[in-house]
């Protein structure tokens, strides 16, 4: 089974994307950005750290590739490239940015939605990868009215932002390739938190108005804020209608789809068959913001009236004017088609409400949530093995090959060398030219390394799964006994 690779893994819908295609036992390679705080790595690893802690499930790391859309060959290392050659056989185009203006197209979002996806693309040609997944977006259809199909596209549209229309030239030049599949493209609507617990990591379109409502509740008194003057700050009567989607779901469809290879090649429009009346959000706004804000004290010399809050929350709304407009309806035949048995949940009063407060008590995701450190990283500990990868390039045929997967913190997969029963030296990734692959979890991992335990009696124990018997079981224990021996740097 070759890697499928994953861009912008560490966004909202990027860490759905990944956590549910390893549950769903996909091979995954990612490309991350390292930022001030974290390496690429340790960002993919307190991401998966985080599931894992809210899910009580154990995941395999995916091997990460440090890289930048902005860069040429994505800012990847020519080692990275030609390891995307050989393991890759399917790129899921996730990555964007999310600003809706740009003072020039040098910049966002123009930098990231289309010259992003023309860089995955040359990446692409360069690998030859030819099955290619892309995020786009249903607004893709501009300013366009009535009822949207899945299977159009350029309709002379107008756009309402850049965002939009950077989209729309994105989808356009991946449909343009001929070097490619008929490409997957899955079009959102509104993406926002997820529907059972609320939880985001972004707070843009739906959270606008709740964090400007919820910064400015501060200075007027409880009740000022009502339902109707929301929804009329907005602009509009409130019988507008708007997508929301919840990212949970997005996700699962989109995991179903790409496992699925009959489903491969058609346009999906993840969109609600019930849009949100934004008056009806507004009510919901008002309710979270008086019951989870903390309005002005009645004894505050500076407070504010509703008239007050009215006319800031109009002028600072205004660059989301379009936002808010009445959304279209999209078609959804071939998502239906698809996934019968994933209806998109109901965004009612309740979910707004999960919603609403996973943002108010997160802080609109400040401050951010600190890295989460492995006690044991078998990255490091293979450290030695790995700096000889560059045998891997050389090696003749004939030559052993083992898998090692470790799922659970600290852990990843990695193809090992031998000579004889002694690992010389790995690589990032599992390839089929292993003849079988060991599976265990980092904890075991770290008794094997601290000389606790023996392979053979985690074998026999069952915390060492063997699949494949390109060798003799005894062999293939005393190869894993030389790779875990052959470190020490830890314990």
């Amino acid at each position: 089974m070759k890697y499928h690779l994953l861009t912008g893994a560490t966004g909202l819908l990027g860490g759905y994307l990944l956590r549910d295609s390893l549950l769903a036992g996909l091979r995954m390679a990612v490309l991350v950005r390292a930022n001030r705080a974290e390496s690429a790595r340790q960002r993919v690893e307190s991401l998966l750290s985080r599931w894992e802690r809210s899910g009580k499930y154990s995941l395999l790391r995916p091997v990460v590739l440090e890289g930048d859309l902005s860069q040429p060959d994505l800012g990847l290392e020519a080692s990275d490239v030609r390891w995307v050659s050989e393991h890759c056989d399917s790129v899921i185009h996730n990555a964007a940015s999310l600003s809706f203006h740009g003072s020039d197209r040098e910049g966002e979002p123009w930098r990231s939605n289309l010259g992003g996806t023309r860089r995955v693309l040359d990446l692409c040609r360069r690998t030859g990868i030819r099955r290619y997944h892309h995020v786009s977006t249903a607004y893709v259809c501009g300013q366009r009215g009535g009822v949207i199909h899945e299977n159009e596209l350029d309709c002379s549209q107008q756009f309402g932002n850049d965002y939009e229309q950077s989209k729309f030239e994105a989808e356009t030049l991946v449909r343009t390739s001929d070097f490619i599949d008929p490409p997957t493209v899955f079009r959102p609507a509104i993406i926002v938190g997820d529907s059972q617990t609320g939880y985001t990591t972004t707070y843009h379109g739906f959270y606008a108005p709740l964090k400007l409502a919820h910064t400015l509740v501060s200075r007027v008194l409880l009740g000022a804020t009502g339902g109707d003057l929301l929804a009329a700050a907005l602009g509009f009567v409130g019988k507008e209608r708007k997508n929301f989607v919840p990212v949970d779901w997005v996700s699962a469809v989109m995991v179903h789809v790409l496992t699925h290879a009959e489903h491969h090649g058609k346009t999906y429009h993840l969109a609600p068959s019930r849009p949100v009346l934004v008056r009806r959000m507004a009510e919901v706004m008002h309710k979270a913001v008086e019951s989870y804000s903390t309005p002005a004290d009645q004894h505050d010399e500076s407070i504010c009236d509703g008239d007050w809050f009215e006319r800031m929350f109009c002028e600072q709304m205004e660059v989301y004017r379009e936002y808010w407009q009445d959304d279209p309806q999209f078609d959804l035949p071939n998502t239906t088609a698809a996934a019968p048995h994933l209806p998109c949940p109901d965004m009612d009063d309740a979910m707004m409400m999960r919603l609403m407060e996973f943002a108010i008590r997160s802080g609109f995701g400040r401050p951010r949530p600190r890295p989460i450190r492995p006690e044991f990283d078998v990255q490091r500990h293979l450290d030695n093995l790995l700096q000889a990868r560059n045998q891997f390039l050389e090696t003749p045929n004939g030559q052993t090959h083992l898998g090692l997967e470790v799922l659970g913190p600290g852990g990843g997969q990695w193809e090992l060398m031998l000579e004889g029963t002694r690992a010389v030296a790995a690589s990032e990734g599992v390839s089929p030219r292993c003849s079988a692959t060991f599976r265990l979890d980092s904890g075991t991992y770290r008794q094997l390394a601290g000389r606790r335990m023996s392979v053979a009696r985690a074998v026999e124990a069952g915390q060492v799964a063997i699949d494949g018997n390109g060798m003799p079981r005894h062999e293939l224990a005393a190869a894993l006994q030389s790779t875990v021996a052959a470190n020490g740097t830890q314990s």
